[in-house]
């Protein structure tokens, strides 16, 4: 296993051997839309456009932009039949950002696997919204990790890790954008080497280089999840409005107004949590520890604004 990532030079593809590319969601679309500038694709698996959604999923649209091959089974049971009739002859496949647990014999299929570009540094964060966690968690420290998948999620065996620094100011968008980036590169280093045979993976527990080798789990988020609650510290309260910037979004209510908050800092000082606290243009809530200042929101049906223009509106009461 690896911890490094180069960027190859402009030209003809680095990766002349077909894969086969797994993905749904604006996070895949992305990341194949970097992969095919180097990579030969012989087909794309993703989920298939919804009746009542008038325009295309992101990967599907995509496919037919490059003139890419692509299938859309359903769930993972039509999966398993899609690969019963042999559809691609690639040895590996690469899968970000897909939706379906893929089974084993779609796995087998495969004579080099399946690599999954997993945005942790696994164990860390196994699951759904690795990226979310990791903001929510303070940690100083996450990454990529390619992964050949196994039926148990997030739990195979590494063929590299790059770390990435975390600042005290990244969003969840940043974050996701900036490892899109980084995944792209570290597959570009990792599978011509393990394609040569160049590269082998190993335990995650045994290699990771995580600063906590213990495996832990994120989930999906759920709306109630927005809701910011006063009964946690100001600085928990600080990342879930990082985290939860694009969904589910910080909520609450301001002096009756319902509101989404944008941005925000965090101060010392001592009250009751749920108490507005107010100096000046600027305004906030006490918590268990700490005040919660808002910098800017965004009022229901209203334009983001910052916190004093909000105040000069909305808060003569307040």
């Amino acid at each position: 296993m690896t911890s490094s990532a180069t960027t190859p030079t402009s030209g003809s593809k680095l990766l002349r051997e077909p894969i086969v590319f797994f993905g749904s969601g604006p996070v895949a679309a992305e990341s194949l839309r970097l992969l095919a500038q180097w990579a030969t694709i012989e087909a794309v698996i993703t989920k298939p456009q919804p009746s009542h959604h008038r325009e295309a999923f992101p990967v599907l649209m995509l496919a037919r932009e490059l003139g890419l091959q692509a299938f859309t089974p359903d769930n993972k049971t039509e999966l398993s039949q899609l690969f019963t009739s042999k559809p691609v002859t690639s040895r590996i496949g690469v899968v970000i950002d897909y939706g379906f647990i893929i089974n084993q014999d779609v796995i087998d299929s495969f004579p080099l696997g399946i690599v999954n570009s997993h945005f942790s540094l696994l164990p860390q964060w196994r699951g759904a919204d690795p990226i979310t966690f990791s903001i929510l968690s303070g940690q100083r420290q996450t990454g990529i990790s390619l992964m050949l998948i196994v039926e148990k999620m997030d739990e195979g065996p590494l063929l590299a890790q790059t770390p990435y620094e975390l600042t005290d100011e990244i969003t969840a968008p940043q974050l996701t954008a900036d490892l899109i980036e980084l995944s792209d590169k570290t597959l570009q280093s990792i599978l011509p080497l393990y394609l040569s045979g160049a590269a082998t993976p190993a335990p995650q527990e045994n290699v990771t280089i995580a600063a906590n080798s213990e495996a832990s789990y994120s989930r999906k988020l759920t709306k109630e999840d927005g809701l910011l609650k006063w009964n946690k510290p100001a600085a928990q309260l600080e990342r879930e409005v990082r985290a939860f910037l694009e969904w589910p979004k910080s909520r609450t209510i301001v002096n009756g107004k319902d509101v989404v908050v944008t941005r925000t800092h965090v101060m010392d000082g001592i009250g009751k949590p749920g108490e507005v606290w107010k100096d000046g243009k600027s305004f906030g809530f006490y918590t268990t520890d700490g005040i919660f200042v808002i910098d800017s929101l965004k009022p229901a049906g209203k334009s983001e604004m910052s916190a004093a223009a909000f105040l000069n509106g909305y808060g003569k009461n307040l």
